[in-house]
């Protein structure tokens, strides 16, 4: 793990200890979203692992006109607040529009900018100048090299800032995506953290995606110098509001972050070798 990230987080952490930023796609409600926080927490607790909690207070860009986006900013952030509190985790969220920046700052301690946004500049300079950190989602649509303007925006802000970038998977043709590892190696060149999303890398856009491919994926990115997962994950994903194919049934993640976690050590252990 970076040492910035293992400052960020308030910890001493070695370099082989895997963090994750996990959570429900989107809130549904305040009982789903203390559950889901506390049995995250319980299981990365027992594995040492490192967590942020994640989940949206409003989706953006759903594809259908009816589909559920979110309870919205108010009811959204008082639900990650009342997280915060009960876990005293740090949180994650997105922000799609300055306007919402200063309000999910005082909430989240890491601002997430979507990926169809992650060239918004002044999106990105005032979720900088504000939020403690900002993750940045590469654009289905960029090569990973250009991912550096995206930080560069930011960095003219605040040179010092807690910036991370994180690959989701590249398109494909129609209604695919394909998630070429060497964009991991490419963004550790100018990016202090790089995180793998594994579930959003798992969609067909438009069109569901398949979870099946959720385990080989991380094992990949561990592999390839990943520093951290992102994940989403819920009780029952088919029944769940937003991304019910890629979603990862909750009882099924302390199985999959333990082996995530032996994969991060031996990565580690590579690096130290001098084989990475």
């Amino acid at each position: 793990m970076p040492a910035r990230i293992a400052r960020f987080l308030g910890r001493d952490l070695p370099q082989d200890r895997l963090f994750v930023v996990a959570g429900p796609c989107v809130i549904e409600s305040e009982a789903l979203a203390l559950e889901t926080a506390e049995r995250l927490q319980e299981t990365c607790a027992r594995l040492g692992i490192a967590l942020v909690y994640k989940s949206s207070y409003r989706k953006a860009n759903r594809s259908d006109v009816e589909s559920y986006t979110g309870p919205g900013p108010e009811e959204g952030l008082r639900i990650l607040s009342r997280v915060r509190e009960a876990s005293g985790l740090p949180i994650l969220t997105d922000v799609h529009e300055t306007g919402e920046v200063a309000r999910a700052a005082a909430v989240a301690d890491v601002l997430q900018i979507p990926a169809f946004l992650c060239r918004q500049t002044a999106l990105l300079q005032e979720a900088a100048a504000r939020a403690r950190a900002v993750n940045v989602k590469k654009g289905q649509f960029l090569a990973p090299e250009d991912m550096e303007r995206a930080l560069e925006k930011l960095r003219a802000v605040r040179s010092d800032g807690e910036f991370w970038t994180t690959e989701r998977g590249t398109s494909f043709g129609y209604r695919d995506l394909v998630v070429d590892m060497r964009g991991i190696e490419t963004m550790r060149r100018f990016s202090g953290t790089v995180v793998f999303d594994v579930t959003h890398s798992l969609q067909h856009p438009g069109a569901g995606g398949e979870r099946r491919f959720a385990r080989p994926l991380a094992r990949a990115a561990l592999a390839a110098g990943a520093d951290g997962l992102f994940l989403e994950t819920h009780p029952d994903p088919d029944r769940a509001r937003s991304d019910p194919k890629t979603q990862l049934p909750l009882a099924e993640v302390p199985d999959l972050l333990e082996e995530m976690r032996d994969w991060k050590r031996l990565a580690a252990e590579q690096v130290t070798r001098g084989r990475m």
